[in-house]
């Protein structure tokens, strides 16, 4: 079953996209959900779940060198006051390898899918790995 996104290019999303990121969100069963766009049929699929106990090295490293991706990675990590907390981060994987045709369309279609994951805290968009590393992730938490 697919969900119609606020996208304007028409882009679909598949149900399993939106249960997946409750679940993350919701239960902590997943790290990271990666999605990609069929080309073919115009659905925003999900393309890798992270298990609670993969890392955010996990996820970078799933991600494919020739290929556009979006990712939401659930961060976990302690304040200075010691207090333990959760926030979730969308990247746009775009990397310089990619087709133009294929980086349109992943920019295009981002702002659709962004509404319907709601409650993500930070973003990212990288072009290659020094652009999205562990690095970036902590430092938009402090």
């Amino acid at each position: 079953m697919a969900l119609k996104t606020a996208s304007t290019n028409g882009m679909w999303m598949l149900e399993d996209c939106k249960r997946s990121f409750m679940e993350m969100k919701w239960k902590k069963v997943h790290r990271y959900i990666v999605f990609k766009i069929e080309e073919k049929s115009k659905k925003v699929a999900v393309d890798k779940v992270g298990a609670a106990g993969e890392t955010y090295h996990d996820l970078a490293a799933s991600l494919p060198e020739d290929d556009c991706r979006y990712a939401v990675f659930d961060f976990d990590y302690v304040t200075v006051d010691n207090c333990r907390m959760s926030k979730l981060f969308f990247i746009t994987w775009s990397p310089e390898a990619s087709r133009i045709r294929e980086k349109m369309m992943y920019a295009t279609s981002k702002s659709g899918l962004r509404k319907v994951l709601e409650g993500i805290h930070y973003e990212l968009q990288a072009t290659d790995p020094t652009e999205m590393g562990f690095d970036k992730i902590q430092d938009r938490t402090k």
